[in-house]
């Protein structure tokens, strides 16, 4: 029989109660987002709320979740879009199967519930020959008569890194490890405990380094490696957009998801790449059905 401590003093005559308090233990140190933790706990609480407060884990049905969905849905009085749906059969197909796992229940009532699968649209990404074009302005911005380097340092670390924008403002120069210059090391930090769970260390591109330096001296950096506003990166990035003659508009997010088809069309294993961005399994799930989508987009299957 598995074990695991966060169950252990639950059984199936247990309530609903200090099992979803338990549950969030667990969500936690599996490294899921105080985001998703709350999210979920918060389904479940509806749950417990819908059903009679001494309803036992062990009496749970599939007909009672069914029951609670479809008052989700239609009875609660309360809007619940598709999306929000679907989240909330996740956490139940995620909670009852944690407990089914564990013993504490003889059977997963949640196991037969059908899954409403609800993608956003999908993001716009910058293909090869865009990437090229934005890389030849970038040369151009630091070979001008006044070089600025701004512009290379900047679009080739995200598209190469995938940075989130907050994580690109809290860059440091500590933050990069230039021991190997063959393979420089970007660490990810956050000064938020709760967030912790998201730091990690990238691989950079070795020819990075060249630019970065130049970069350093033109704008005398000691500490923050970009010490503007978030506006002034995102109109640096609209500038490339607009002398590379590009109708997208170039972001964060469109150079964040750029770099993980890329790596994806690299051969980069699914795990390395859900690591690389920091994501966790379950925010892992919609992101790799959309790259999917995007790597058939650019390759379609014959």
């Amino acid at each position: 029989m598995p074990e695991d401590s966060m169950t252990a003093h639950l059984t199936s005559q247990s309530t609903l109660t200090p099992a979803i308090t338990a549950w969030s233990v667990y969500l936690a140190d599996q490294g899921n987002s105080p985001h998703t933790i709350k999210a979920f706990t918060h389904d479940l609480k509806l749950l417990a709320g819908f059903l009679s407060p001494t309803h036992t884990l062990g009496n749970i049905t599939t007909a009672d979740l069914n029951r609670f969905l479809s008052w989700m849905e239609k009875g609660r009085g309360v809007p619940c879009s598709p999306k929000t749906l679907s989240r909330r059969i996740t956490a139940l197909k995620s909670f009852f199967r944690w407990l089914h796992q564990y013993a504490v229940i003889p059977y997963n009532p949640a196991e037969k519930i059908i899954q409403h699968v609800v993608l956003s649209p999908l993001p716009v990404i910058l293909l090869p020959n865009e990437i090229e074009a934005v890389m030849d302005v970038c040369q151009k911005y630091r070979q001008s008569a006044k070089p600025d380097t701004r512009y290379y340092a900047l679009f080739y670390l995200l598209i190469s890194t995938g940075l989130k924008k907050n994580e690109c403002l809290a860059l440091s120069k500590n933050h990069i490890d230039e021991s190997s210059p063959n393979q420089p090391i970007l660490f990810v930090r956050y000064n938020n405990p709760q967030y912790r769970y998201k730091e990690r260390k990238i691989k950079l591109p070795a020819d990075w380094l060249e630019i970065y330096h130049e970069y350093c001296e033109q704008y005398h950096i000691t500490d923050q490696v970009f010490p503007w506003s978030q506006r002034r990166l995102e109109y640096l990035l609209e500038d490339l957009s607009v002398e590379a003659g590009l109708q997208k508009h170039i972001s964060f997010d469109m150079c964040r998801w750029t770099c993980a088809v890329q790596d994806v069309l690299n051969g980069m294993e699914k795990d390395h790449i859900r690591q690389k961005l920091g994501l966790s399994k379950v925010q892992w799930r919609e992101v790799n059905m959309k790259l999917d989508r995007l790597v058939e987009e650019i390759h379609p299957k014959s």
